[in-house]
Order: structure tokens, then C-alpha cells, then sequence
């Protein structure tokens, strides 16, 4: 007996020791310096990077290596605006009527695993029917693959809004959802719809500050809530530890967010000097979803692709947000980095980096967006967001250099997510 103990604990010990991995990294971008380093090794224990060290050290005998010394080695991506419940297409508008939430869980797996396969380890999801907390915890018990998920749950929104579950919806099957499904009217409301993300198992909330591109109402830029109660809902979620998520195009219902104190500002395709200024004095970040634009503004033109009540806004939306994010850019607002995958296809999320290059970003501020920044506004510094002593060992691999070419990030050929590796070509 007592020798079959000792053998027992020799064999845990080998296994304990054997989870420590070398990685050689030819050139290294951390998510917080300016420039990349060369020939440095990342050493991962379990989870997590244990040290990171000039050179290339030779791995313990009980240690593993992975040969990186080809590639460039960043942290994996962030992205603060994905909805992993539903995915653009012809049949969008008819799927409410027809799909079951299995239906929804079932390809929300799909959607997570390409995401992840893009090299987005993290991801915030704005909104879904509630399925993507499920998606969340399934991926946390290891059962499927897919990125960290940040969650909101069910997004709120005013009775209308953006955000009401029944737009679209004949009168006598729209009813009149109130707090529970996310619709808002009042600050008793808004401090209910609160506390019931919170029971649901929310991570924090999203609020569709104004109308909205894809909605089937013809305003998508008008003020969706009032200013108490923006507030109300903020003040409440703080008590929760969430912070909050404002969708909006429209420039008042932009203003009334940032003075009640919302974190981020989604889209913002009319902001206007004044509130970018607002925006700076009280350090809200701005996540401007370019590609989504883009997108939306190209299906605009193809006959039948959306609703006739949406096609005006939709090809309206692209070039304001392109050209609204560049004025941004030069007046120094504060800035992650979110795609709104789902409006286009999940996956392609990489895309968003050139268009941001292209608006007057640097390639390493937005990598810095899609890293480090991101992870501060997520409040996940000490384990998100950069390649460091202590944090998540999420790494992503390329060959070539994207700060000199910016694309390379679209495709992605080695991903780990806390110490796991995922995809390796």
C-alpha cells in the first residue's frame, strides 16, 4: 500500500510538472510596448505565463517546447461587441418565428469555435435572447471551444426600442414585455431589468440608447431612453460590479449615456464634437464596429438582402461611422476595439484592424485596442490583455510582421487559450 502511494504521488508529480510549457517567440508584441522585441521565451505553467525571458531558453527535461521562432507572437485578441446567438442572412428576420433556442444554441457553438479560431480569445457578447450565457458556462467547463465570454444576456431597450423582443411582431402576438425580457420604461423598470440580468447570470448590461440600423422601425438614430433612467440602470449595475454597454447612433441619446456614466459607447455614428470632448473628460470609450458598417452599407444595394424599412438606414450608416470613427481618431477619444460580429460573419473579425488603420490608427494602437485597452475596460488588466508575468497564457502566432502589414491579422494560424493550444497549422 504504501508503495503504491509513492508511486501515485511520483506519477502526479511528473504530470504536475510536465504542464509547464517553452514557447520561442521570434518576435514578441506584448499588447503594452510600442515596438516588438526579438527572440524572447514565454514560459506557461497550467493556465497562466509564468515568466518571460530574453533569449531561448532550453526547456526543463519535464517542460514542452513550442518552436515560435518563425512568427511574430501577440495576445489573443480581444473583441468588445459580438453577438454569438445569431449570424447575418437572408432568413434573419423569419428565424424569430421559426427557430426554437436550441436551434439558436446549437449554432452559437459554431459561431464561438470560428471566433476563437480567429484568433479572438476574448470576447464581450452585447446581447442575445440568453442563450449566450449558457454558451459562456459551457465553454468555462471545458464541454465545447470557444473564447472567454464577457455576457450581457438579453440587452435592454424601451417598449420599440431597439431592444424590444416583439419589433416586427403582428399586435396580437407582440404583447407588452416589461422588465424581465428587457424592456424599459421608467427607473423602476430600469433598476428591475437590472437585477434580472443579474439573476439570469449576466456578466454586465447593454442598453440600445437609441434606435438602431437593423431594427425594424424607421428611426434609428432618436433617443430611446431618458437620462434618469440611464442613470438608474447605471447606478444599479455598479452595485452588481457590471458596467454598461450603451448601443447609439444619435447624438442626444449618445450625451444622455455618457453623463449617466455608461462605460462604452457602441457605434456612435453621430457623434458630434461636443459629446467626443464628453467623452474624453469622463473616460468613455468609444467602440466604433466599423466593419459592421461596412458591411451593412454593401447588403444595402443587394435586392431583398433587408427589410425596405431598414435599407435607408443601412446604407446610410457605413461611410457616417468610417468618417465619424477618423474625427475621433485626430480628437484623441479614448478606444477599444469591437466588430459587432454577427451582422457580418463570425470569423471575420480580424477585418476590422485594416479599416481601423485605414481611419488614422497606427497598427500597434489597435492592437493595443484589441489587447491591453480592451482588457481595462473589461477591469480583467491582472489576467486579459498583454503577454506578462501573471496573466491568461492566450497567445496568437503569424508569420510576418502586422504592424508593417496590418492584414495578417485576418488569418491566424497558431492560437492558445490559457495554455491551451487550439490551432496550430
Amino acid at each position: 500500500m504504501k508503495n503504491c502511494l509513492l508511486v501515485f504521488l511520483t506519477l502526479l508529480s511528473i504530470q504536475l510538472k510536465a504542464q509547464k510549457v517553452y514557447v520561442h517567440c521570434g518576435s514578441l508584441i506584448d499588447g503594452y510596448s510600442d515596438k516588438p522585441i526579438l527572440a524572447h521565451t514565454v514560459i506557461i505553467l497550467d493556465d497562466r505565463i509564468l515568466e518571460i525571458k530574453k533569449g531561448y531558453l532550453k526547456p526543463t527535461e519535464e517542460a514542452s517546447l513550442i518552436d515560435l521562432k518563425e512568427y511574430t507572437v501577440l495576445p489573443g485578441l480581444i473583441d468588445m461587441h459580438v453577438h454569438l446567438e445569431h449570424e447575418t442572412g437572408l432568413n434573419k428576420y423569419m428565424n424569430k418565428f421559426t427557430q426554437n433556442p436550441e436551434d439558436k444554441a446549437f449554432e452559437s457553438v459554431v459561431y464561438a469555435e470560428r471566433t476563437l479560431m480567429a484568433g479572438f480569445t476574448t470576447v464581450r457578447d452585447l446581447g442575445g435572447s440568453g442563450v449566450n450565457i449558457s454558451l459562456r458556462n459551457a465553454i468555462n467547463k471545458g464541454l465545447i471551444d470557444g473564447p472567454r465570454i464577457y455576457t450581457a444576456g438579453k440587452a435592454l431597450g424601451v417598449t420599440g426600442g431597439h431592444a424590444d423582443p416583439t419589433n416586427g411582431y403582428s399586435q396580437k402576438l407582440m404583447g407588452n414585455p416589461g422588465p424581465k425580457d428587457g424592456v424599459v420604461n421608467g427607473v423602476e423598470d430600469a433598476r428591475q431589468a437590472v437585477r434580472q440580468r443579474y439573476k439570469n447570470g449576466a456578466d454586465l448590461i447593454k442598453i440600445t440608447a437609441t434606435g438602431g440600423v437593423l431594427s425594424l422601425a424607421k428611426n434609428g438614430t432618436g433617443p430611446h431612453f431618458q437620462e434618469d433612467e440611464i442613470r438608474a440602470i447605471v447606478e444599479t449595475a455598479k452595485d452588481y460590479g457590471f458596467h454598461v454597454a450603451a448601443h447609439a447612433h444619435g447624438d442626444e441619446g449618445m450625451q444622455r449615456a455618457v453623463r449617466a456614466g455608461v462605460t462604452t459607447i457602441e457605434h456612435g455614428t453621430y457623434m458630434s464634437e461636443e459629446t467626443m470632448q464628453m467623452m474624453k473628460d469622463r473616460n468613455t470609450y468609444f467602440i466604433p464596429t466599423l466593419l459592421a458598417g461596412d458591411f451593412v452599407a454593401e447588403k444595402a444595394a443587394e435586392d431583398g438582402y433587408y427589410p425596405d424599412i431598414i435599407v435607408p438606414k443601412a446604407a446610410a450608416v457605413g461611410p457616417q461611422i468610417f468618417d465619424t470613427y477618423k474625427k475621433a481618431v485626430k480628437f484623441g477619444v479614448p478606444m477599444g476595439f469591437g466588430t459587432d460580429a454577427g451582422v457580418f460573419l463570425h470569423g471575420d473579425n480580424g477585418k476590422e484592424f485594416e479599416l481601423m488603420v485605414a481611419g488614422g490608427m497606427s497598427a500597434m494602437q489597435a492592437i493595443k485596442c484589441a489587447t491591453s485597452i480592451n482588457a481595462a475596460i473589461l477591469n480583467e488588466s491582472e489576467n486579459l490583455g498583454g503577454i506578462k508575468e501573471g496573466v491568461y497564457a492566450d497567445l496568437i502566432a503569424i508569420k510576418g510582421d502586422p504592424v508593417k502589414d496590418i492584414k495578417l491579422l485576418q488569418a491566424i494560424p497558431f492560437v492558445m487559450k490559457g495554455g491551451k493550444v487550439y490551432k496550430s497549422e
